[in-house]
């Protein structure tokens, strides 16, 4: 009897030309989908939409890429601003001779601002740069997670989704 199921899921799988869907590693440990959760690739040019949504054009493809392209660029010179923001804040920090406590306690909180800023500007680098290998890729638009479409006015309200709306709310609700 497994033969015959394990038979017709290759032959389901061949006729479709679904594949199997990575693993992702999160911080909390390893993701995976289902083994047998198979998603049909985006076709060159095409990317994945949920039933019932227009397909992709080629104009909001490119829109998608530009906006995508530009957030990196700014992002990097948001940066690079930091950067020497830090570097003048940890120059002028020093040891807070002949400053008053709140002059020093001012200046901690600002380089500790600075330090979030940053921080936070990486991340979003990272999260646009993985977006734009996932749309040089063909899985712009599939949840990480399960495979399955993310939805295409999810995907251009939040450029950088990397799960569908199912998967983000079980995230969210482990904390």
């Amino acid at each position: 009897m497994k033969k015959t199921v394990g038979r017709k899921a290759a032959a389901k799988k061949q006729q479709t030309g679904a594949r199997t869907v990575a693993a992702k590693k999160t911080a909390g440990g390893v993701t995976t989908a289902e083994d047998e959760a198979a998603v049909p690739p985006a076709r060159t040019g095409e990317l994945a939409v949920r039933p019932g949504e227009e397909p992709w054009t080629p104009e909001e493809v490119a829109e998608a890429r530009s906006e995508l392209q530009a957030e990196v660029l700014r992002l990097r010179s948001e940066l690079a601003h930091s950067e020497e923001e830090l570097t003048g804040l940890m120059r002028d920090s020093g040891d807070g001779a002949g400053h008053d406590e709140a002059d020093t306690g001012t200046k901690n909180i600002t380089r500790e601002h600075e330090l979030a800023l940053a921080a936070n500007a990486r991340e979003m680098l990272e999260q646009t740069e993985h977006a734009l290998e996932r749309l040089d890729a063909g899985t712009y638009g599939l949840c990480e997670v399960c495979g399955k479409p993310i939805g295409k006015a999810r995907m251009q309200a939040f450029p950088r989704a990397t799960l569908c709306v199912e998967d983000k709310q079980k995230q969210e609700r482990r904390g």
